[in-house]
C-alpha cells in the first residue's frame, strides 16, 4: 500500500489517474464533485474556528474567576452533598 502511494509522483500516472476519474464521473459531475468538495472544506474550516473561539472565551471566563470564590463554591457543593447522603441513611 505504501509503494502505490510513493508510485504516484510520476506525472503518468497521475494523468492516468485524471482520465480515470473523468470516464467514471463524466465532465458534467466532475464540477459538481469538485463544489462539494470546496463546501465540505470550507465547514470543516469553520468547525475548527468555532472550536477555536470557543475554547479562547472558555478560557478567558476562566481567568476572571476569583480562586477564593472558586473554593468557597467547592466547600459549599461537598456541603450539600454530605447533607444529601445523611439524608439518605435517615431514612
Amino acid at each position: 500500500m505504501t509503494v502505490f502511494l510513493f508510485a504516484i509522483e510520476s506525472p503518468t500516472i497521475i494523468l492516468l489517474v485524471v482520465a480515470a476519474i473523468f470516464l467514471l464521473f463524466g465532465g458534467s459531475k466532475l464540477p459538481q464533485l469538485a463544489r462539494a468538495l470546496g463546501q465540505s472544506k470550507k465547514a470543516f474550516r469553520d468547525g475548527l474556528d468555532d472550536a477555536d473561539r470557543d475554547s479562547r472565551d472558555s478560557r478567558s471566563r476562566l481567568d476572571s474567576v476569583d480562586d477564593e470564590a472558586l473554593f468557597e463554591e467547592a466547600r459549599r457543593r461537598a456541603q450539600q452533598v454530605r447533607a444529601d447522603e445523611a439524608r439518605k441513611i435517615e431514612r
